[in-house]
This record gives C-alpha cells, sequence and structure tokens, in this order.
C-alpha cells in the first residue's frame, strides 16, 4: 500500500514547523560547540579580561597528561561495566516479568519506580548504602571479609559508582526490554515452543533475534548514560571527599573548567569527548547495526 503523502499549502510552511526545533538544537547544541572549538586554541582569563591563541597547545598538553590518559582508560572499563550489567539485568528482569502471571502489576512497579530518581539523588541513595557506619552493602561487605572505603579507595570508590549507576540504569532497559518482549506475536512463541524444547536454546535463537532492534537502541542509550548522566551520581559520590577518587572524562571537564578556570584545557576536553562521542557513534551505526535485522 502507497504511503500518505502530507500536502502543504506553502513550499516554506514545512520549514516554518521545523524552525523552533531547529533553533533550539542550534542555540543548545551547536553554538555551544562551536564556542567550544574557538575556545580550545585560546589561553582564557577565567574573568574575561582577555585571550591568547595557543594554537595545539591545550590539546597536546591534555594528551600528553598522564592522569587525562588514566581517567580516560577508566572511563572506557566503566562505560563498558555499566552498560553491560545495565542492560544484562533489565533483560533478565524483563524476561521474569514476561513470565510472571499472578502479581505481575506490583512485580513492575516495585522494578521501574528506581527510573523516576534524579541521578543526584541517586547517588546520595547510593552513598548511604555505601555508609561506613551504616551502610548495609558495607556491612555485608565485612562478612566476607572486605573493608569497603568509598571515598578513601579508589577501587572501592570505582566499584560503588558503578553499583550506583547500574541500578540507576536498569529499570529504564527493564521498561524496553519488556515491552518489546510483550510484542512478540504469540503465534511466533508458540512456534518456537514446538521447534525447541529448550527454554535457554529457544530464547537464543528466537527471543533475542526478535529483540535485537529494542537491545540496539539500549545500547546507544547506555553507553551515552554512562559517558555523560552519570555526572550527577559521581559528583555526589567524589565531592569534597579526600584521596584520589575515579572520575570520567565528562566530571573531568567540568573540574578543569568550573573548579580549576582552566577554560582553554577544559574545552579542549571538550572538543576530544565529542571526537570519542563521534566515533562510537559511527562504529555502532557501521558495524552493529548491521547485524540487527527490523523484520
Amino acid at each position: 500500500m502507497a504511503a500518505k503523502r502530507v500536502q502543504f499549502s506553502s513550499p516554506f510552511l514545512p520549514y516554518l514547523f521545523l524552525a523552533p526545533q531547529l533553533a533550539i538544537i542550534f542555540v543548545f547544541f551547536y553554538w555551544p560547540s562551536i564556542q567550544a572549538i574557538q575556545s580550545s586554541f585560546y589561553l582564557e582569563d577565567p574573568f574575561g579580561f582577555g585571550a591568547t591563541f595557543v594554537g595545539m597547545s591545550n590539546y597536546t598538553d591534555v594528551l600528553k597528561s598522564s592522569e587525562y590518559l588514566g581517567i580516560a582508560r577508566f572511563t572506557a572499563i566503566f562505560t563498558a561495566l555499566v552498560t553491560f550489567f545495565a542492560l544484562s539485568i533489565g533483560l533478565l528482569l524483563a524476561v521474569k516479568a514476561d513470565g510472571v502471571i499472578r502479581g505481575n502489576s506490583a512485580y513492575k512497579t516495585l522494578l521501574i519506580w528506581v527510573y523516576a530518581i534524579a541521578p543526584p539523588v541517586a547517588g546520595l541513595i547510593g552513598m548511604m548504602f555505601f555508609d561506613q557506619h551504616i551502610g548495609p552493602i558495607v556491612e555485608l561487605a565485612r562478612w566476607f571479609g572486605w573493608d569497603i572505603k568509598v571515598g578513601l579507595d579508589y577501587f572501592d570508590t570505582a566499584f560503588a559508582m558503578i553499583v550506583v549507576s547500574v541500578w540507576k540504569q536498569i529499570p529504564y532497559n527493564f521498561i524496553f526490554f519488556l515491552s518489546g518482549l510483550q510484542g512478540i506475536p504469540v503465534s511466533v512463541r508458540e512456534a518456537a515452543a514446538i521447534d525447541c524444547r529448550s527454554g535457554l536454546r529457544r530464547f537464543w535463537t528466537v527471543i533475542l533475534p526478535l529483540l535485537a532492534p529494542t537491545a540496539f537502541f539500549l545500547l546507544i542509550i547506555n553507553v551515552t548514560y554512562a559517558l555523560f548522566d552519570t555526572f550527577g551520581i559521581i559528583d555526589v559520590m567524589v565531592k569534597d571527599k579526600a584521596a584520589n577518587n575515579p572520575i570520567t572524562l565528562v566530571y573531568k571537564v567540568y573540574m578543569d573548567g568550573f573548579r580549576g578556570n582552566d577554560l582553554g584545557g577544559s574545552s579542549a576536553q571538550s572538543v576530544i569527548l565529542m571526537i570519542i562521542v563521534f566515533v562510537l557513534t559511527v562504529f555502532q551505526f557501521r558495524l552493529i547495526e548491521r547485524r540487527v535485522h527490523y523484520n
């Protein structure tokens, strides 16, 4: 059946409808990006009294910094772990919820409500769970001989950041995976049950390929979340803490720009982060999307 085409009275009317959205994108994305690229080539006074052109010096200083390379390494590990565990646990819970017959509404509500919590609040709740005196996770770890010291020990703080970030993102993945599972026709499930008696094999060969579009969408969202949206959680967990705590690249941009008043270096880091995200996006759409079948 041929698709219906909307006819406009004027050829400029569609562009007029798009103008507000394009204006918002330009003001809040492209204009700051242009400003960041421009600032990355200057050594600027933090109070706006002047700027000196320094060429690529800000970039070379950043890329030669062992501290920055260490933070980039931690960001890659942090992003991979948060994405993997948030997707895996969200999918597991969705599969279990999809099979629940009695009390499924209460089960789903208990899993979804965490999604409504703002990232800083999630970080605050996470700090209570990992508190040295009253935290239940700290008490549980002590049973196994692990004395968790969030804010003082690098590994313990990284572990807490990953756990809280995964916990915050699981409901989002759960909602989409559950919707994808419930969108699979009953006839397909019955045919798969006849052809394959093993539930695990049936899931890997029939159910999971049908969820591939949803999983691909969530992969992009989760990578973006781990890179950028965990800022509030990290800020709550490492702010004003002594010792060498782990941070991600986006938090490093904030630290150097707003606390260190290094606007040129912070802008150079922003441009590098934009390039990394662009490369990741191209990789995801060029290589991973080829394995996704939408029909």
